[in-house]
């Protein structure tokens, strides 16, 4: 299937917590209470007041107790609190806020099932949609206590994408919500924004030192069981510290077993690192070595559990071991409340691996090996993966990043865990592996750096050719993309084809990449069938194109994967309406919205598109009430979809609607944001650019037309192509209008010898509306009507009526002449059925009508009015008389006539005679009296009218997304 970063991700079907959370409730829970915990009332004082800021920030350097104050206000206090303690692997922007919704969930429940889905898979290419349903679900609920969100830790971030997002979060804060960070260092922010507008609360490192009192109350706890300490002592160890909690429970640590405490004082001095040595040796010098040797051998986890240190350290015991030094108060931090996991104080760990790397350098390789095992037995991968790189088993590193690949980067989307796994490794190994460098090319196309591809892939074919070891992805082989190597290869060979515009390419290394797979496979095979699909829909092989779109997609829908579903589902449905099939088209676009409106709960975002093609029939059928309600509630959703086509084409079913309604300027507001979504560089069909200069010709700038049509690279000379051929329709129309009737009909009659050859009756109608207009414009009556009525036949049975309607004055005009022919018995009119007749003129009224600033104006409206005689004309001309009847009526030559009609079309400013008689009709020049003098009676009512499509106002800028009926607009390929 076509998509913007080639093969497209499978999606995690929903089940009980895996391997990958089994730890996560541990980074959503406060850490527990520590034993002799020092109550500090006048920072939780500070921090109640910061509550209604929106923002608390508590930064210090690490020992400070940022973490425990924190943990201690929120247990104490009343506002529900999210805790989310941050690590390195949180850098991964959809790994941030999939935690990030996970906690809040637990504040709010439900909201993590309304918002998790705009968080992938595939990975969004931005956060704010999200972040606008997190906003929006905390703002509905004004009577609900506000939500605290604790984000521990968090100078561990070093994402741009994270800290742009957590901005924007801030910048548009509900009042329910209040952000809570605890940070060693400043993040970046706009904290000077928000201090100068009262939003933000800091606590620093000046409030956190321990005060002399609450410094007697640590040490006194402490050492309880010993003589109280001295006041001198107490004050000189709180002057020696600087208040600094670290350094007080350290040397509370130290002194049990000091007897000298004048000499141990005053050794106790210097910078906080020459401390945390001293200390850190009184203190292990203090343990038994079984302790000794368990918080060192231990020191190199991040969490602790007993079961994980007996794996560890290949001893049993480990749970007592830690209960003990817990009792101890030796910098344990319990993360659950039944004191199953631990961790030790950050800063305590650094010490004791330092230590550990100086005393037994060997051991420590180990111990990660260890961990690595334990880790990798449970599905954890991150932390399997960086423990066996910290142990230097680099080859064991390789084999797990590739057997986790489409876990992590298709199912949970997290692309920048994978590219730091992936840069951990040597070149060299990257090299030497076929699947890494798959991998790698991945990532390079997910990061639009697609001239990155085309190297990595034939790399991989040559290592490819060595022998291979044994391989099981942990999705199994069915929904993999690393499974099959050949397969894969070839499958990326003819995405690059795609973006090279290289069709037959595209076709022969997806044929490869089928013939290279086993059936059983669905996750290759379905992206093979779609991207032969985009061949044969670029060749204008339609049916063979919906053949291949509807097996790739019942391969999505069979393999659970709702958003890729709905994708293929919608190029499905365009090639069936491309097909002059709008009724299948819709039936495919109920299909989809049964699964992507599960159980009449809200719409997942994968039902946009759905929304937006079942608009766009809507106007085709001249339902504007209906177009604009599946437009606008599809537009809102596709604004959280990953691919950004069916955005761009319900904008530009907006822009119809609005120009229909007599609001060009919101027209062409959505049409210009249709016009700046990318379509992305395997798009077989892109007709936005040829939409916006239709759009430009409905609304009269013929010189921005003409821009567009220079620029394009289109030429009426072009052979056709069916990828072309909205460009090319567009050129016509642009030829139309500047009077070159000729070419515009010998590049017509190539499209629809083209679309007849390959049975489009999609775009046959179009073309053969386009050829009665042209014809019309060439003094070719007769074939014009002919060519309606045949336009007119292929529309009935399918309801379509816009793709006269929208052609405005012109068509009215060659429809009254038809409508007039039909009541002479003319055989050109042919045998329409006069309801469906009636129809089309209504919408062509109706666009009369709603077109602004011309309807009733009178001739003063010219710059320069017409004689007598030009208006005797201009109603001969509106009569359908050729110059030759009305030299013989006016009894002049033929070349006055021909003056008189270049003077009547100067004034008007009209391209040729259809135009102009539209133009007349529009300002009252002409009405249906002096025209029924001079020729045959036409059918009035509709002659003059101005062209309907369709807009919306601007862009939708609004944080929520609007209700169905109302605007609200937002990467992939188009259909």
């Amino acid at each position: 299937m076509s998509s913007p970063g080639r093969p497209v991700p499978p999606e995690q079907p929903e089940a009980a917590a895996t391997g990958p959370e089994i730890l996560l409730a541990t980074k959503l829970r406060a850490p527990g209470q520590r034993p002799g915990l020092i109550p500090r009332p006048r920072l939780g004082q500070r921090l109640d007041q910061g509550l209604g800021h929106g923002l608390v920030l508590v930064c210090a350097p690490a020992g400070y107790g940022k973490t425990v104050l924190l943990a201690d206000w929120v247990r104490r206090s009343a506002c529900p609190a999210a805790w989310l303690s941050l690590d390195p692997g949180d850098n991964d922007p959809a790994r941030f806020w999939r935690h990030a919704v996970a906690a809040l969930d637990r504040v709010r429940p439900g909201l993590s099932g309304r918002a998790g889905a705009l968080l992938g898979p595939p990975a969004p290419a931005s956060f704010e949609p999200l972040l606008a349903v997190l906003i929006n679900e905390l703002a509905a609920q004004p009577e609900s206590a506000p939500a605290l969100l604790v984000l521990d830790d968090y100078h561990v971030i070093r994402s741009a994408a994270v800290h742009q997002s957590v901005e924007f979060l801030m910048e548009h804060r509900p009042p329910g919500l209040c952000l809570a960070i605890a940070s060693r260092s400043d993040p970046p922010l706009a904290l000077a924004r928000l201090r100068a507008r009262g939003l933000l609360t800091e606590v620093r490192a000046t409030e956190l030192r321990f005060t002399g009192p609450e410094a007697a109350a640590l040490l006194g706890q402490s050492l309880a069981g010993r003589d109280q300490l001295p006041d001198d002592v107490i004050a000189a160890l709180a002057s020696r510290t600087e208040g600094w909690a670290a350094g007080l429970q350290l040397a509370a640590l130290s002194l049990r077993g000091q007897r000298d405490l004048g000499g141990f004082v005053a050794a106790f001095t210097g910078s906080h690192r020459y401390v945390l040595d001293y200390l850190t040796e009184e203190v292990l010098e203090q343990q038994d070595e079984q302790l000794r040797a368990f918080l060192l051998e231990t020191s190199v986890l991040d969490q602790l559990s007993g079961e994980l240190c007996d794996a560890v350290t290949g001893r049993a015991g480990g749970q007592a071991l830690l209960e003990r030094a817990e009792q101890s108060g030796l910098f344990l931090v319990p993360l659950d409340e039944v004191r199953h996991w631990w961790r030790y104080h950050h800063l305590f760990a650094d010490l004791l691996r330092v230590r550990l790397q100086r005393e037994q350098p060997e051991r420590a390789a180990q111990l990660h090996r260890g961990a690595a095992a334990w880790y990798g037995e449970r599905g954890l991968a991150d932390e399997a993966i960086q423990h066996a790189l910290a142990a230097g088993d680099l080859a064991w590193a390789a084999r797990m990043i590739e057997q986790h690949f489409d876990e992590v980067f298709y199912q949970r989307g997290e692309q920048a865990t994978i590219s730091r796994w992936l840069a951990a490794l040597p070149a060299g190994l990257v090299q030497a592996r076929p699947r890494l460098l798959l991998a790698r090319a991945t990532v390079a196309n997910a990061a639009g750096e697609v001239d990155a591809v085309e190297p990595l892939v034939e790399a991989a074919q040559q290592a490819a050719a060595g022998t291979q070891e044994p391989f099981t992805p942990t999705v199994g082989r069915a929904a993999s993309m690393l499974a099959n190597i050949p397969a894969l290869i070839a499958l990326d060979r003819s995405y690059l084809a795609q973006f090279r515009d290289d069709t037959d390419g595209t076709a022969e290394f997806a044929a490869a990449a089928l013939a290279a797979s086993d059936p059983a496979e669905w996750l290759l095979r379905s992206i093979a069938h779609g991207f032969l699909a985009v061949a044969e829909w670029r060749r204008g092989r339609l049916a063979a194109a919906e053949s291949s779109f509807a097996a790739s997609s019942a391969g999505w829908r069979a393999g659970g994967q709702p958003t890729v579903t709905a994708w293929g589902g919608y190029q499905l449905a365009q090639v069936q309406r491309a097909q002059g099939r709008p009724d299948a088209a819709v039936q495919t676009c109920r299909q989809t919205l049964d699964i992507t409106m599960p159980g009449g709960g809200p719409p997942l975002p994968a039902a946009g598109p759905a929304h937006v093609v079942l608009g766009d029939i809507a106007y085709q059928r001249d339902d504007l009430d209906a177009a604009l309600r599946y437009a606008a509630d599809g537009v809102a959703l596709c604004r959280q979809f990953v691919y950004g086509p069916p955005l761009a084409a319900g904008l530009a079913t907006l822009a119809w609607v609005r120009q229909a309604s007599g609001d060009p300027e919101a027209a062409m507001s959505a049409m210009t944001e249709a016009a700046q979504i990318a379509p992305g560089p395997v798009s077989p069909l892109n007709p936005v650019p040829a939409l916006l200069a239709r759009l430009r010709l409905a609304q009269g700038d013929l010189a921005g037309a003409e821009r567009w049509s220079q620029e394009s690279g289109l030429s009426p000379d072009d052979p056709p192509e069916y990828a072309r051929e909205a460009g090319h329709l567009a050129l016509a129309r642009v030829l139309l209008a500047t009077g070159q009737p000729g070419p515009a009909l010998a590049l017509l009659g190539r499209l629809h010898e083209a679309a007849t050859a390959q049975d489009r009756p999609g775009s046959l109608l179009e073309i053969s509306a386009l050829q009665a207009l042209a014809l019309a414009a060439a003094s070719e009556h007769e074939a014009a009507l002919t060519a309606l009525a045949a336009a007119l036949t292929l529309a009935c049975p399918r309801g379509l009526v816009r793709v006269f309607a929208d052609e405005g004055a012109p068509m009215g005009v060659l429809l009254d002449q038809l409508v007039a022919a039909r009541r002479a018995g003319q055989p050109a009119a042919g045998a329409l059925a006069p309801g469906w007749v009636s129809r089309v003129q209504r919408a062509l009224e109706a666009g009369r009508s709603a077109a602004p600033g011309r309807a009733g104006a009178g001739p003063a409206a010219l710059p320069e009015p017409l004689t007598p005689r030009e208006l005797q004309v201009l109603g001969m001309l509106a009569a359908g008389l050729s110059n030759q009847a009305i030299a013989r009526q006016l009894v002049v030559t033929l070349d006055t006539v021909k003056k008189h009609v270049s003077h009547v079309l100067g004034k008007l400013g009209a391209a040729n005679r259809t135009e102009a008689v539209a133009l007349a009709r529009d300002l009252g020049l002409i009405s249906l009296p002096g025209a029924a003098r001079r020729g045959p009676v036409l059918a009035h009512s509709v002659l003059a009218r101005q062209p309907g499509h369709t807009g919306q106002t601007g862009p939708d800028r609004t944080l929520v997304p609007r209700p169905a009926g109302e605007d609200s607009t937002r990467r992939g390929t188009f259909g």
